[in-house]
């Protein structure tokens, strides 16, 4: 029976955190764009590689 008289205030501060933890993120916009971070993935934003210089020795006729 002691046992519970610790455990319900643990159980409870732990879930008065959790709310503010959640509170917080939804503050932060951390909820604001759900799908963005799923389509984002789909497209590549590297740049693309810088065009290869001819060889100008590989065009020259070897003697």
């Amino acid at each position: 029976m002691t046992n519970l008289l610790l455990l319900i205030p643990v159980a409870l501060l732990l879930g008065l955190f959790g709310l503010i933890a959640f509170l917080w993120a939804l503050k932060s916009g951390q909820f604001d764009d759900l799908d963005g971070a799923a389509h984002r993935i789909l497209f590549d934003d590297d740049p693309p590689p810088p065009a290869a210089k001819p060889d100008i020795k590989k065009d020259l006729p070897s003697t």
